[in-house]
């Protein structure tokens, strides 16, 4: 599959500051399935600020790709009446998604296998016992932890399931109000290189992941959609096993929009994650 060019070239929305792996010497950590204060005291790696460029996803919605910048936004509408609510996820969200994920990507099957709340509040994150926007770039999975993710999840089919094409879709939308603060910036995965990622390690209770963190590179090209509302999500991939050309990840992470009004309200979102086999 080609990696067309950009399908629209248009002047950034604003520049703003990103938070990039600044120290390779040693192996970042991060910390889930602990309180967001353990989580932040164990952490592990050095950060720092790039002001970039960020544009307006909206003004080409329609034209993005799932396959070739690795994003797309659409309008979604869900039966959810409380995200907040465990059970209700599980029984109502988890098999929207499913299909959503189905539809965006032409996956035969989709298992929907995590899903993360978050808030910009701290009051809430203390009280829902959730994590707080990630602000590092960042992709959720790697070349290792991507097949592992279906070795883990699926130990009797993987040998079988690896043998074929699956890629790891996640949705991202807001859970209330429309988002205005520390909005979700999304990389057009043509723009990155694989010598910006470095793998980090993702530590949890019971098991050992892997992510990528992206070290900085001028020519990251960054999206975000203003204004998102509950009824629309963000479908991007974090890993797809075949390596034609087509997107196969993505760098996002959470940032200050700097035309965000003083007294919007925090974010709060979910973002949900699935293995879709082709």
């Amino acid at each position: 599959m080609s990696r067309a060019e950009r399908v629209q070239e248009s002047a950034p929305a604003f520049k703003a500051l990103l938070n990039y792996l600044a120290n390779t010497t040693e192996t970042p950590e991060s910390y889930g399935g602990v309180s967001q204060s353990v989580a932040d005291e164990k952490r592990k790696g050095k950060y720092a600020e790039h002001m970039m460029p960020i544009y307006n996803g909206r003004a080409i919605v329609d034209q993005l790709s799932l396959d070739r910048e690795g994003f797309i936004l659409v309008n979604h509408e869900t039966k959810m009446k409380n995200f907040y609510d465990e059970a209700e996820v599980r029984s109502v969200y988890y098999q929207e998604t499913e299909e959503l994920v189905k539809q965006t990507s032409g996956a035969k099957r989709v298992l929907v296998f995590d899903h993360t709340l978050r808030s910009a509040d701290s009051a809430t994150r203390e009280e829902k016992k959730i994590s707080g926007p990630v602000r590092n770039a960042h992709n959720d999975y790697t070349e290792w932890s991507g097949p592992q993710r279906v070795r883990d999840l699926l130990p009797n089919e993987a040998e079988e399931l690896l043998k074929h094409r699956f890629a790891v879709v996640q949705t991202w939308r807001p859970i209330n109000n429309p988002v205005q603060r520390e909005p979700l910036a999304i990389a057009d995965a043509r723009s990155i290189g694989a010598s910006e990622f470095i793998p980090s390690a993702r530590i949890y209770p019971d098991r050992r992941g892997e992510v990528y963190h992206s070290t900085y590179n001028p020519g990251h090209r960054w999206y975000y959609f203003p204004n998102m509302q509950r009824s629309e999500a963000m479908v991007f991939k974090t890993f797809d096993s075949l390596k034609d050309g087509r997107a196969r990840w993505t760098a996002h992470c959470a940032f200050d929009d700097p035309t965000c009004p003083p007294d919007a309200p925090p974010r709060e979102s979910i973002e949900m994650r699935t293995i879709a086999f082709f």
